[in-house]
């Protein structure tokens, strides 16, 4: 049996050109019945992830130029989005995302799964990116994942607060956290139960 797996690749710019989106979206048939994908598939969706990693960069730059710098000095940073890579199966799968070791460039590519519903984050237009300030903890996020709590509302550091990461939060020693929605950074995350963990079969 076979189910229609959606991937849908848009660039989102809160400032510059305009959306290229019927460029970018591409329909993969995903087998679902015990079968891996096609190496095509694989490479189709990595390269998908890839894109909607590199325009979240871009924009993060764009409305927070301290981020950037931030992101260029960390040891690795990971970028996930329900938008754009839309994994319509079940299992609740929200999003998927890629992390990169910018020490080694190796990339390790990841889902992420909400366990409840309504939680803020999961909308489309929606972006969370990881900086890993410390080598360890971005192999610890790679080699164990990562799992926010039942309750997990974050505030971010205001400008002069957080000098380099200010507009992030810091979810824990060596990381921090920046939450792009369709208006800028959000101020609070409501992050609430969703989990990432390394994708199968994309790693």
């Amino acid at each position: 049996m076979k189910i229609l797996t959606i991937l849908a690749l848009s660039a989102i710019s809160l400032v510059g050109a305009p959306v290229q989106a019927e460029s970018l979206l591409k329909d993969v048939e995903d087998t679902v019945s015990g079968q891996p994908p096609s190496q095509q598939q694989v490479e189709q969706t990595r390269q998908q992830i890839r894109q909607v990693s590199a325009d979240a960069l871009e924009t993060l730059g764009q409305v927070n130029p301290a981020a950037r710098r931030a992101i260029e000095r960390a040891p690795g940073y990971a970028v996930f989005s329900s938008f754009g890579v839309k994994i319509l199966v079940a299992g609740g799968t929200t999003g998927r995302g890629v992390v990169v070791n910018q020490r080694s460039r190796a990339e390790t590519f990841m889902k992420m799964v909400q366990a409840q519903a309504g939680l803020g984050f999961g909308v489309e237009q929606d972006r969370l990116i990881f900086v890993f300030t410390e080598e360890q903890a971005l192999r610890n996020f790679i080699d164990q994942g990562w799992e926010f709590g039942g309750q997990a509302k974050l505030s971010v550091m205001a400008e002069g607060d957080g000098g380099m990461m200010s507009g992030a939060a810091s979810v824990a020693p060596g990381v921090y956290l920046y939450q792009l929605t369709e208006t800028g950074l959000a101020a609070t995350m409501t992050v609430s139960g969703t989990k990432f963990f390394a994708d199968s079969d994309l790693t």
